[in-house]
């Protein structure tokens, strides 16, 4: 069993930042991409940010510049530090890491609010 935990979600200022991070514990071997998602209300779960186990990333458009995708391999861990953010940045993001060529894990998501 796999599980994957995700903090640092929160409610703050547009302009203002804040860093997620995703834990997983359980048997995962051979992490080969970790990623983030966000779904905002009525609309479609959409790839924030990704990075692979050889270290290239990818970025939505509307984040590029502002978000950074990072990862600690030896914890398992991939953070996603937010700068500049923006109302509609305001969803809730999951982390998914897809490992052992072939199993796809998800986090229970962690709401990010932007708002004034």
């Amino acid at each position: 069993q796999v599980h994957l935990v995700e903090s640092g979600g929160g409610l703050v200022r547009p302009g203002g930042s804040l860093r997620l991070s995703c834990a997983a514990s359980g048997s995962i071997f051979s992490i080969n991409r970790m990623a983030w998602y966000r779904q905002a209300p009525g609309k479609q779960r959409e790839l924030v940010a990704a990075i692979t186990s050889g270290d290239s990333t990818d970025y939505l458009d509307s984040v590029k510049a502002r978000f950074t995708i990072s990862r600690d391999t030896a914890a398992n861990t991939v953070h996603l530090q937010m700068n500049a953010l923006k109302p509609e940045d305001t969803a809730v993001y999951y982390c998914n890491f897809f490992w052992g060529n072939r199993f796809s894990s998800w986090g229970q998501g962690t709401q990010v609010t932007v708002s004034s």
